[in-house]
Formats: structure tokens, C-alpha cells, sequence
């Protein structure tokens, strides 16, 4: 078994039955980091000897007889917005570069609690503000099929270390399409789950639905195993769905026949969309065919989605950075100040209409998947991009007008509130790899796995790795 490139579920059950240890398991992913990470700049902050020392610890209770997890002695590094006890989190901010927080965030308290060994922080954006892993304080995550390429973001540390093998899962979170932009980038799976599935906690808007965490990983099987650990109630957030996380856990494997698929490979005509793009995702819409679906090209109604999200979110960043903004006004990146400048300019009379038209939103795309099981459609709207740019300043001819525009093809979706599964499609001529979006109706979380899992095996795109790997 190849340590690094093993799937997490081949490693669990290989250290289950002492095939391995956890320290050779540790140690291995810790070589391959030392090799390929200088080149990437994935994992940002490494706590090695911390890693070592919990594999030791996790292999004597298994030799002991003592019960584990089901993440037991698998390397994990953690999103460098979500807090480590005892370990930096910097945020990629250099008003954050010492941080050493007290307490695990939700998401981390729970895969270290199933067995996961923390080995670091994947990189991100500053305060994840975009999808372009740069920062002042670590520099730029490079694209493993290309290093003059960026892996996307915010969770682009994240899916450029999976691509790598530099460890099996990954935390990451998905405001306007920070799970899967990255994903579908860096040729791994990242999967935005229902708002509420995976608590959101420690929260200051606990009620606030656009931002969610989940799991990234190099097939739908694995990331589902993370889900499985991740989900699930919990008192300390009030819209923490009542589901046990343990469902993701069991097998994915479900005949497609007669599910009914729609494509929108611009989102009705709501986003422009790079040739190269569609071209490498145009053959999906035949595998699903083969797979005896039926395939049909829509699009919900997405109108006002655009106007919800950015209301919404500029709400949220001013709410989160403000007191940031007052305290330190130069040390905020130019578009993120713009961000929370947006947010103080939004009135009540703003907000309220945000809510009706988000209210109409979902009551259209409910309708929507009463006709329809899956949306397809592309998860980015350009193959990744120069790593010198903050943002592409055109897709398919059109001029964007802002750094989030070229992520309207995510960001729509998060407005929806629906599932999302990025999942490896194909590459364009360059080799740069380009994700295919599925969404699901409302809370159908089980079935998008299901759906991409079989597109997954269909396909195998998701066993070419990067040349920098070679």
C-alpha cells in the first residue's frame, strides 16, 4: 500500500488490523510533506513532533485493546481559519500571525475526538476573503498541476495538500464556494453540505445560514467518512440539524436508473463560463446518460440569488471584521475593507428585501426539484488561474467587475441553501483540472454523495495526480 496516495478508508482499516501504525502512517505523510510542500506552500504551520507523539500515544491504545475512532491514527491539517487549541491560527492576517487560540473550533474538536492526528494548518486567504489562497503572512498556495497556477480558495491550502498526498482529509468551509472552487482546481472532492448539518461553533451569528463547513478529500467516499465524524446535532448552535453524522458513514453505492438530471452548464444563462470550461465538462452529461439517467438541460429560476448573497455576505463581514476595520484600517486588503465598507452602507429596508427575495429563492428551487432529482453544472466558471492575479478580470469574453463575480457559478448555489458536491471531470488542453458541481434538493445531503460517488467510479478522474507529485 502506497501510504500517501492510500484513500483514508484503506488507511483506517489498515491500522485497524496493525497492517500499520499510526506512526508509520504519520511519518510517511510528514516525508512527503518535507519533499513536495516547499513547492506548494500547502501546510503552513507543521506541529511534528506533536503528530509523532499523538501517533505513539494512538497505537498503544489500540495494542491495548482500548476503543477507537473512526478517524483513528489518520493525518489531518486544519483550515487556518479554524482554531487549534494551542496551536497558530493566523487567519492569513498579519494581525493574527502569533494567534495561538485556547479552544478547538467545532469541526476540530470532533476529528480529533473520532482519532484524527493534527500534523498542521492549511493555508488561505486573508479572513478567507476569496477564492485565491494568498496572504501577507504565507505568501501564495501554488496549483499542483501547475505551480504558476493558484489552487483556488479559501480553502486552497486544504485541496492542494489532498492533491499531494501531504495527508487524507481536510477541513475547509464554503461561504460562496470555498469547498468547492478549491476542489475543482485541485482535481479533489469538496463537498458544501446543508447549512446546519455541520454546526457551526464557536458563532456570532448562530443563525446565519451562508457560511458552512465540510469536508474535503481525494474521492466522495472519504469525504463522506469525514462528513460522517463532522455532522450532527449539538447544543451550542441553534440550527444544528437533529440527523446523526454516523448516516454518511454507511456505503454510497445506489442505481442511478431513472434519476432525473438537469443540465445547466451556464446556469441558464445566468453566469458566462470559460470554452474550456465546457468542453471538459460537456462528455458528464453523456456518463450520466450511461449510467441510465435522464438528462435534460434547466436551471431553476436563480434571479435575486445574486443580490442575496452579496447582501448577506456583506452583512456578515462587517459584523465579523468592523471592529477590525476601526482598529486597524491599513491592515485590511483592499477588497476585504470593501467588503465591510458594503456592510455599513446596508439599511434595514436592504436586509428585509434580502430575506424576501432569499424566501422566493428557495420556494422556486423547491419547486424546481420536484421535477428534478440533481442539478449539473460547472463549479467554477475558468479553469485556475496566473497565481500573480488577485482574481481573473474576465470569463468567456465578459468583464467581471469585482473579485467575487467570477465565482457567481458557486456562489449562486450557496444562496439556494441546497447541497453541493465538487467532484474531478476532466482537464482542459493545458491539463488543469475543472470540477463538475451536483446539487441536491433541500437537505439531501445522502443522495448528492450517492450521485457523485457513481459518477467518481464512472470516470476515475480523480487518479491523475499532479506533476509535482511525479
Amino acid at each position: 500500500m502506497e501510504i500517501c496516495f492510500a484513500t483514508a478508508r484503506e488507511l483506517r482499516d489498515a491500522l485497524l488490523t496493525k497492517e500499520v501504525s499510526a506512526r508509520e502512517v504519520v511519518s510517511a505523510h510528514l516525508a512527503q510533506l518535507e519533499r513536495v510542500n516547499p513547492a506548494v506552500n500547502a501546510v503552513v504551520t507543521l506541529v511534528a513532533e506533536r503528530a509523532l507523539a499523538e501517533a505513539a500515544a494512538a497505537d498503544e491504545r489500540l495494542a491495548a485493546g482500548e476503543p477507537v475512532g473512526p478517524l483513528h491514527g489518520l493525518p489531518m491539517a486544519h483550515k487556518d481559519t479554524h482554531d487549534t487549541a494551542g496551536i497558530r491560527t493566523t487567519y492569513g492576517s498579519p494581525l493574527l500571525a502569533d494567534n495561538v487560540p485556547a479552544q478547538d473550533d467545532l469541526v476540530v474538536e470532533r476529528a480529533r475526538a473520532a482519532g484524527a492526528i493534527t500534523i498542521g494548518k492549511t493555508n488561505v486567504p486573508e479572513f478567507a476573503a476569496g477564492s485565491h489562497t494568498f496572504n501577507r503572512v504565507f505568501g501564495a498556495t501554488r496549483n499542483p498541476y501547475d505551480l504558476s497556477r493558484t489552487a483556488g480558495g479559501s480553502s486552497g491550502g486544504a485541496a492542494a495538500a489532498l492533491a499531494c498526498g501531504l495527508h487524507p482529509l481536510a477541513d475547509g468551509s464554503d461561504m460562496g464556494g470555498s469547498l468547492r472552487n478549491p476542489a475543482s482546481f485541485c482535481n479533489v472532492v469538496g463537498f458544501r453540505p446543508s447549512p446546519g448539518r455541520v454546526p457551526n461553533w464557536p458563532e456570532k451569528a448562530g443563525w446565519a445560514t451562508l457560511s458552512v463547513k465540510g469536508p474535503l478529500a481525494r474521492t466522495v467516499a472519504d469525504a463522506a467518512l469525514l462528513l460522517s465524524v463532522l455532522a450532527g446535532p449539538d447544543p451550542r448552535s441553534p440550527i444544528a440539524l437533529d440527523e446523526p453524522g454516523a448516516r454518511f458513514a454507511a456505503p454510497l453505492e445506489r442505481d442511478l436508473t431513472g434519476l432525473r438530471v438537469a443540465w445547466a452548464p451556464d446556469l441558464g444563462g445566468a453566469v458566462p463560463v470559460d470554452a474550456d470550461v465546457l468542453a471538459a465538462l460537456e462528455p458528464a452529461v453523456g456518463v450520466f446518460a450511461e449510467l441510465g439517467c435522464v438528462v435534460e438541460p434547466a436551471c431553476p429560476d436563480l434571479s435575486g440569488a445574486d443580490e442575496v448573497f452579496r447582501t448577506l455576505r456583506a452583512w456578515q463581514f462587517e459584523l465579523a471584521f468592523g471592529e477590525l476595520l476601526d482598529r486597524h484600517p491599513d491592515q485590511l486588503k483592499p477588497s476585504l475593507r470593501a467588503n465591510v465598507e458594503a456592510g455599513r452602507r446596508l439599511t434595514g429596508p436592504d436586509l428585509g428585501r434580502a430575506e424576501v427575495l432569499h424566501t422566493a429563492l428557495h420556494h422556486r428551487v423547491r419547486e424546481f426539484f420536484q421535477r428534478y432529482d440533481v442539478l449539473l453544472a460547472p463549479v467554477s466558471q475558468v479553469a485556475p488561474f496566473d497565481a500573480g492575479l488577485e482574481y481573473p478580470t474576465s470569463v468567456g469574453g465578459v468583464a467581471m467587475a469585482d473579485y467575487l463575480e467570477w465565482m457567481r457559478s458557486a456562489y449562486l448555489v450557496s444562496a439556494t441553501g441546497c447541497p453541493a458536491l465538487s467532484v474531478p471531470a476532466g482537464f482542459t488542453p493545458a491539463g488543469l483540472p475543472v470540477g463538475l458541481q451536483i446539487v441536491g434538493r433541500h437537505r439531501a445531503d445522502v443522495e448528492v454523495l450517492q450521485v457523485g460517488y457513481a459518477f467518481e467510479r464512472a470516470t476515475g478522474y480523480g487518479s491523475r495526480r499532479p506533476p509535482v507529485v511525479a
